[in-house]
């Protein structure tokens, strides 16, 4: 059975397979995948994966209420055998955390303010699908087999006013890209291939819309 073809580990396989696209409705999920997400920036996609236990550890597993962490968190975390040294992507974390309350605390959930970006809908856009094989990293800076012109969108207008949204909240590492990434990997986007049978399956369960190609800065 055809499915996309950046999965080239059993750990990429079920991470495609069981996570990337499905819609996520839950807080803790949403601020997990979005924390991965910007640490992921300049790495790649399985360098986080491999390390996705050790992040989850030093993070209590994106307990929203339990990361406020001060500097004595900070070094502890740089210190976790395994761990990414980044300290400013570490220090994102734990300030998104709080902009991620805030959001919260304004709109009821996350979830709420995220999705109604969307109108509460999985996008699809017109093209991105057929034949087209999402980004192996989920950040979408790679060629896609057939999207028009043989381009993956990066970002688009949607992950750009998201991020320029996010950013006013006091959110860091959140560029239009990292946000694009998000969206697919939160399946607010179904940007599986229309051969994969995960397309079919995240459509049979989503509320979904399709939509023209986002316009792209």
């Amino acid at each position: 059975m055809a499915t996309c073809e950046w999965p080239t580990t059993p750990l990429y396989q079920a991470y495609h397979d069981h996570e990337w696209g499905r819609p996520i409705h839950d807080d803790r999920l949403q601020f997990e995948h979005l924390c991965l997400e910007s640490l992921q920036c300049g790495l790649s996609w399985l360098t986080i994966l491999n390390k996705r236990d050790i992040i989850r550890g030093c993070f209590d597993h994106f307990d929203i209420d339990t990361v406020s962490y001060g500097e004595s968190d900070v070094e502890r975390i740089l210190q976790t055998e395994g761990m990414l040294k980044s300290r400013p992507k570490i220090e994102a974390i734990i300030n998104n955390a709080s902009a991620f309350k805030g959001i919260q605390d304004e709109f009821g959930s996350f979830c709420n303010y995220i999705w109604a970006f969307t109108d509460n809908k999985t996008i699809i856009y017109e093209s991105h699908p057929d034949g087209h094989v999402p980004a192996k990293n989920g950040l979408s800076t790679r060629i896609y087999k057939g999207h028009s012109e043989g381009m993956v969108p990066a970002k688009n207008e949607l992950s750009t006013r998201i991020s320029k949204d996010l950013k006013k909240r006091g959110f860091k590492f959140v560029g239009p890209v990292t946000i694009y990434s998000h969206l697919q990997a939160s399946g607010l986007i179904n940007d599986h291939g229309n051969d994969c049978p995960c397309f079919s399956e995240i459509n049979k369960l989503a509320d979904i819309v399709q939509l023209p190609v986002d316009a792209e800065d």
